[in-house]
């Protein structure tokens, strides 16, 4: 019993010890983090006072500058989507947000490269029209080197009064030259989903596969969707192609709804992970799967990003889609705007999106089940193939491949589809027989 009464105390001392010692070490560590916060503070001070009294041109050390600099130095620093917003940068962002604008119809991004990059063109816009590519480099506006754009900044300077002109001087890859983009900017109000010839009428074939092409996602592409859906069904769909390739995405909740068509209710779509708790969140399905007998193929390439990965990655979680083609982009942060003091604003990635597996997005982008690879000058005669007159615009020779060029990505999806029905057929036949025996 002494020997009991003793360990015990042993244990309890033990414990307090180990207790008191992690509180000591914690606040030990925490003290040493504050002088370094202490000393950094330091540092910036000194060499802004430095900066501010002996830098040869004295028009640009003014306090407000200098601090606004260092600012979106340190915000730019963290990824290609924070960004520190002036003033008057986050109230044209909110005229933006709040109102009808004009634009030239493209999605852009900064890379890892430093390039100001399209992510993708969005069908029938100016950009769509003129033939601006996926992939191209935007390396002026209206002459202006975009060096130092941040995203927004280059935003600001592609939107305006629709009927107004903009000029882009873009890199591409098969190009030796520069080629410059002149457009007139229009109120962006596109079709986000569409038949295999662009259009709206989503006739299906003998093989009963029907083919559906997502933009974008933008207010109404779910209502658009089930409009698309309901005319392929009532002509007897089996099977589906949802291509999403070249879909720079969009709207989160619409996102969510499309796949709500597909998920019975109850099951998770993406989630949201970040440090602060409020950033956590996970959507689930309210839907029905209202098309639990019908086959999906989802087809993705490098240019099908944000919106577009959370379709992609959340039915190809749950087993109810075959995702087929290329790697996709990997834009999937969130990010938040947080109003500061001075009227200015921080745009700052405060969390990331995972599918129902707890794949994270971001940075990874969504792997096909299948990898179909697709030759770059291929992909890019196919766009002009999409593009109204886009043909009559190459040379001779490569008009001609253009004419010839077949979609071997869509051809592969449409063949993997035939089999699975047979497959399918053939079991059904196979259990007819059997009974009757």
């Amino acid at each position: 019993m002494k020997k009991r009464v003793l360990y015990t105390v042993l244990l309890v001392g033990l414990g307090l010890n180990i207790f008191v010692g992690a509180q000591i070490y914690l606040g030990s560590a925490q003290a040493a983090e504050k002088n370094n916060l202490y000393k950094q503070m330091e540092l910036f001070v000194g060499v802004l006072d430095k900066v501010r009294k002996e830098y040869v041109d004295a028009d640009k050390v003014s306090i407000d500058d200098l601090i606004h600099s260092a600012l979106k130095g340190m915000i730019n620093a963290l990824d290609p989507h924070s960004e520190f917003m002036e003033a008057r940068n986050y109230t044209r962002l909110k005229n933006d947000t709040e109102g009808a604008f004009g634009g030239i119809g493209i999605e852009i991004m900064r890379l890892r490269d430093n390039f100001l990059t399209v992510v993708a063109p969005i069908e029938d816009t100016p950009a769509f029209r003129a033939g601006v590519l996926k992939g191209d480099r935007i390396i002026k506006i209206d002459g202006k080197s975009t060096e130092k754009f941040t995203t927004t900044d280059a935003v600001q300077k592609l939107r305006g009064e629709p009927g107004s002109e903009v000029t882009i001087t873009v890199v591409r890859s098969n190009l030796p030259d520069t080629k410059d983009f002149t457009l007139k900017r229009a109120v962006i109000k596109v079709d986000t989903v569409k038949d295999i010839e662009g259009q709206r009428t989503f006739p299906i074939g003998e093989d009963k596969i029907g083919y559906v092409r997502l933009t974008q996602f933008g207010e109404h592409t779910t209502s658009e969707l089930q409009d698309a859906l309901r005319k392929l069904k009532a002509q007897g769909m089996e099977g589906l192609i949802l291509d999403l390739r070249t879909n720079p995405g969009g709207l989160l909740d619409q996102a969510v709804k499309v796949c709500e068509l597909f998920v019975p209710r109850g099951q998770p779509i993406v989630s949201t992970e970040g440090r602060a708790p409020q950033s956590k969140y996970e959507y689930i399905s309210r839907g029905r799967d209202q098309y639990a007998d019908v086959k999906i193929v989802i087809l993705v390439n490098l240019g099908s990003a944000s919106a577009s990965e959370i379709v992609a990655g959340c039915l190809q979680d749950l087993g109810r889609a075959f995702v087929m083609g290329e790697k996709t982009f990997g834009k999937g942060s969130v990010q938040s705007i947080v109003p500061l003091q001075d009227g200015s604003a921080l745009r700052l990635t405060t969390a990331k999106y995972y599918t129902p597996s707890h794949k994270v997005i971001h940075g990874n982008g969504i792997t096909p089940d299948s990898v179909v690879p697709m030759s770059e000058e291929d992909e890019l005669l196919l766009a002009y193939k999409r593009i109204p007159n886009g043909i009559e615009s190459l040379e001779p020779e490569q008009r001609e491949k253009a004419r010839q060029i077949s979609d071997v990505q869509l051809d592969r999806a449409r063949d993997f589809l035939k089999g699975v029905l047979l497959f399918k057929d053939r079991g059904q036949f196979s259990k007819k027989l059997a009974e009757k025996r």
